[in-house]
């Protein structure tokens, strides 16, 4: 079977609710996805059969102890983990990094220094700001050329020194779409001795994950960004996780994964998880068997996930290019980000744009009015907003289809938009 939108759509509850006869249109996917029916029901059942604490000698403990290792291997599977002893839940990317951070900081030393980059949401930046700030580290900072919206690598190898412990990237901007060459820029810091963390919020729900293809250190995502409940998901190098210190309450365990889950976690959160990749399994197993032959070296679920990305991929890659080439139709409207048709491999569907004499906050208005839903601003990406010069502007519209989306829908959006725009004043 190829890609079967209908059949897709169909565990999606919230795609059919209806306001005034009117159906709902989510662009607003790259801030949080809808969730499938499966991950409603793994998240009652948990709350129903298993609400309980861990490791007690009863039933329900009992349960909630095997859901917790099932969603630490679901999370495994998802991102080639070697071990699903080396996945850790937390409440989102942002608290894992700030907790992180505090861990990270103390193999450090007095002028030592870490790369950022400009181009990511803040929550791979403040984290390591205040860490740098607490420690008294040295700040670099990695440009991206503001016209391509893409980073130019050979600057990385520049700022290297002997001194040089972190390098913080995203896998994928929030604000522009594009995916960065995360595993050039893990290949260039292991040869420089550097640390990387990568924050794959936006690529996770996109893109294939291999963390050990990719050869990272560090890399963070959140299950509500991939059709998931609300949670935050790291996966660390063992090697490294057991060489930081935990900031944790003395009863906690002093092994990993424990040591970094701080205080009772979301079991009803790691079940809509698990629900979360079983979908992706069931896309791989009955829609994307034309991409098996891709992942020799995986079985089961892990094959299944990672063929169900790269098929989503090839599709969401035709809604971008409907997007992007519709937008580019309207007068005064300019995108940010990759645009040419034959690099839609290099972006996620995410789409920003601003409108010449327009604000993107009465666009998003307007449109919310159609029932249209996107967002407006600099979505917490401060330092891509601000290297773009649209921060101090109102920042840009964001329009973020993924793959429960249609181009029906992306012709209704650009038909809509096509009625806002001569309104503005163009010059």
């Amino acid at each position: 079977m190829q890609f079967d939108l209908d059949a897709v759509r169909a565990q999606f509850p919230a795609l059919a609710i209806t306001d005034n006869n009117r159906a709902r249109i989510y662009f607003d996917n790259p801030a949080g996805t809808q969730v499938s029916k499966g991950v409603v029901e793994r998240m009652t059942q948990c709350l129903i059969e298993s609400n309980a604490n861990v490791q007690g000698e009863f039933r329900t403990s009992q349960k909630v102890d095997a859901l917790i290792a099932d969603a630490h291997m679901a999370m495994a599977d998802l991102l080639n983990a070697p071990s699903a002893q080396e996945i850790m839940f937390g409440q989102n990317m942002t608290t894992i990094t700030l907790h992180l951070s505090r861990s990270i900081g103390r193999l450090l030393k007095q002028g030592d220094e870490i790369i950022l980059s400009r181009m990511d949401h803040d929550a791979n930046v403040a984290p390591w700001l205040l860490m740098a700030e607490d420690f008294d580290l040295v700040v670099k900072w990695l440009p991206f050329n503001t016209e391509s919206c893409e980073f130019e690598l050979d600057k990385l190898d520049d700022l290297f020194t002997r001194r040089t412990r972190l390098i913080c990237i995203g896998g994928a901007s929030n604000l522009t779409g594009t995916i960065h060459d995360v595993r050039t820029i893990c290949q260039k810091a292991r040869d420089a001795g550097v640390m990387t963390y990568i924050d794959a919020v936006q690529s996770v729900p996109h893109v294939s994950t291999d963390v050990q293809d990719l050869g990272c250190d560090f890399l963070v995502c959140s299950a509500y960004k991939f059709f998931g409940p609300h949670q935050g998901i790291l996966w660390g190098r063992r090697e490294l996780m057991e060489q930081l210190v935990p900031y944790k309450v003395r009863p906690a365990p002093t092994e990993i994964p424990g040591c970094f889950e701080t205080g009772t976690q979301s079991h009803e959160g790691m079940a809509g998880t698990l629900a979360a990749v079983e979908y992706f399994s069931w896309i791989g197993e009955s829609m994307s068997r034309h991409y098996h032959d891709k992942y020799p070296q995986f079985s089961g679920r892990r094959k299944f996930v990672h063929s169900a990305m790269d098929c989503l991929f090839d599709y969401e890659a035709g809604l971008a290019l409907k997007l992007v080439s519709g937008l580019q139709q309207l007068p005064g409207v300019r995108v940010k980000g990759i645009t040419s048709p034959d690099a839609m491999n290099r972006r996620v569907p995410t789409v920003s744009f601003t409108v010449d004499g327009m604000n993107p906050d009465e666009i998003a208005r307007e449109l919310a009015a159609k029932n249209i839903f996107v967002w407006s601003g600099h979505f917490y990406a401060v330092e891509a907003a601000r290297a773009l010069d649209i921060y101090d502007t109102g920042g840009a519209v964001r329009v973020g289809p993924v793959h429960y989306n249609s181009k029906s829908e992306i012709e209704h959006v650009l038909n809509v938009l096509s009625d806002i725009v001569p309104r503005a004043n163009v010059a």
